[in-house]
């Protein structure tokens, strides 16, 4: 009888298991050891377009205007290309919003540019589960730079999962630094 009823728990748990990790729009994710409220939770990061900013005539700055060499490799060189994620989260920080918009206007201006996104986890999870995890979090990048206009052709998502770490450790601040999507430009 127990037999019966175990077998029952972990079909149900399994099913569970690959409806979540199938869902595509969602951009949270689940915790190995998560409460069924934290699985429930959707969130969706807030898009807001960026102005594109070039010189006028008269050499002042103004939005909506951009200069021929303002979508080369320069306008690239100062952006931040490491972006971090909070624990057992896949959604991205309201922080990275500009510096993701200009690469997306970047990958928008220069169609033969390829974009690799990195994803990472820290050490905590199974090594399939942080697979996983890296995997949405890199997905999460990706569909922000294409409602920003980047081609989705030109990127490439791959998962590291904790296979990867920046910083060797068990510490908060180690795992901090382990929790990222990295931005690797192709030709």
């Amino acid at each position: 009888m127990r037999v019966v009823n175990f077998s029952k728990v972990v079909a149900v748990a399994a099913a569970v298991v690959w409806m979540s990790g199938c869902s595509s729009t969602s951009t949270s994710t689940d915790s190995t050891a998560s409460t069924d409220a934290q699985a429930s939770e959707v969130q969706q990061p807030v898009v807001e377009p960026v102005k594109a900013i070039g010189a006028g005539a008269d050499g002042s700055m103004q939005s909506g205007q951009m200069t021929d060499d303002s979508m080369g490799k320069a306008a690239i060189a100062d952006l931040q290309t490491v972006f971090y994620f909070d624990f057992d989260k896949a959604v991205v920080a309201a922080a990275a919003f500009e510096d993701l918009s200009a690469h997306a206007k970047y990958l928008s201006a220069n169609p033969d540019a390829r974009l690799v996104l990195e994803g990472h986890a820290d050490e905590r999870g199974t090594r399939e589960y942080n697979m996983a995890l890296g995997e949405r979090r890199a997905k999460s990048v990706s569909r922000f730079l294409t409602v920003q206009g980047a081609g989705s052709n030109q990127i490439e998502v791959v998962s590291y999962g904790e296979e990867r770490p920046a910083v060797m450790g068990s510490d908060n601040q180690s795992w901090s630094q382990n929790r990222r999507v990295e931005l690797k430009y192709s030709r």
